[in-house]
């Protein structure tokens, strides 16, 4: 694995983000400072991987919230037109909203991660 190959740190990142964020919170933070840490280059680069790691690791994370609305969405089929169309909007927006939030807290946290793994590889001793 060579210092700087960013889209290998940001799969490796959001790897960590997944199985991290099964077991602890921030996920995210912690798939970014794997990434930011194998990452050379300046403290701009670690923060770019962070945000690609978050951006990579954001995927399943919407495939399994989808397959999860979907599952529960089946549960309520049998509303009427009227409540349906009223219900649509409404559940489209918070699916919108919840949706910016994931995309927020994943690719904050990973670029805020990257910067810190970049940080803690030039500046530590570890």
């Amino acid at each position: 694995m060579a210092e700087g190959d960013t889209l290998v740190n940001a799969l490796i990142g959001a790897v960590v983000s997944a199985v991290v964020g099964f077991v602890l919170p921030f996920g995210p933070l912690f798939g970014g400072l794997a990434a930011g840490y194998l990452q050379a280059g300046t403290r701009s680069d670690g923060l770019r991987v962070g945000a690609y790691s978050g951006i990579i690791g954001l995927i399943p994370a919407i495939l399994i919230g989808a397959a999860v609305f979907f599952l529960v969405g089946i549960v309520f089929i049998g509303v009427g037109v009227g409540e349906f169309l009223a219900a649509s909007f409404f559940t489209g927006l918070v699916v919108v909203l919840i949706v910016l939030a994931l995309a927020a807290y994943f690719v904050g946290f990973g670029a805020l991660g990257g910067y810190l793994g970049n940080y803690v590889k030039y500046e530590t001793d570890i």
